[in-house]
């Protein structure tokens, strides 16, 4: 299926969603219906998901949210307290990250994909600031399905951004964005159906 852009995209002037300290762009029509529905199914069906396993106050808890690592290499990536191994990519994700690439002018080499079956999963406050992650490098996320809060708030000033990501959007973390903003997915009991976020990465070679 050829991929369909958004025909008012304008990717070298965006406006910064945040007021200081970080630069974040947001696309909200990045992909268009028919494409980003057509990946959402591929995706949901081709993706080696698995649940996720957390260490919370020395506890292991298995997550109803199902994640997936993927990369040019087996990177290593290590998140609360629990390391992943890339797998290969598949043909979804390749083309994916070949439009990512051609149109942000960014290099990426891995992606950590999510599975959100309802509004009773989010993700709590974070930084995707590990030290396997290139510094100040650009992670792209890419949003199907269905449509959820979004917020930024910063480490010193607890100053919070709230925003919508659509079906089909683009999300351009930048900068020094990670060092100086958590950002999370809230909970919704009103949100029935799933969504997949894939967040593209430059992981240290």
């Amino acid at each position: 299926m050829k991929l369909l852009i958004s025909s008012n995209l304008n990717l070298f002037y965006p406006e910064n969603l945040l007021p200081f300290d970080g630069l974040v762009e947001y696309f909200p029509s990045f992909i268009s219906l028919a494409s980003s529905n057509f990946f959402f199914q591929k995706l949901e069906s081709n993706i080696n998901w698995q649940n996720d396993v957390v260490k919370l106050f020395g506890k292991e808890i298995t997550t109803k949210r199902k994640t997936a690592w993927y990369g040019s290499k087996s990177f290593e990536y290590t998140y609360s307290n629990k390391t992943k191994i890339a797998i290969p990519w598949n043909q979804e994700l390749i083309n994916l990250k070949t439009l990512l690439e051609n149109q942000c002018q960014e290099e990426f080499n891995s992606c950590l994909l999510n599975l959100y079956h309802n509004g009773s999963e989010g993700m709590a406050w974070h930084s995707d600031d590990e030290k396997t992650i290139l510094p100040n490098s650009t992670i792209a996320s890419l949003s199907f399905g269905a449509e959820r809060r979004f917020l930024f708030k910063h480490k010193n000033t607890q100053q919070k951004i709230e925003l919508n990501l659509h079906n089909g959007s683009l999300l351009l973390m930048k900068e020094n964005t990670q060092n100086n903003w958590w950002h999370s997915l809230p909970k919704s009991a009103k949100i029935t159906s799933p969504r997949i976020n894939l967040t593209f990465r430059k992981m240290i070679d």
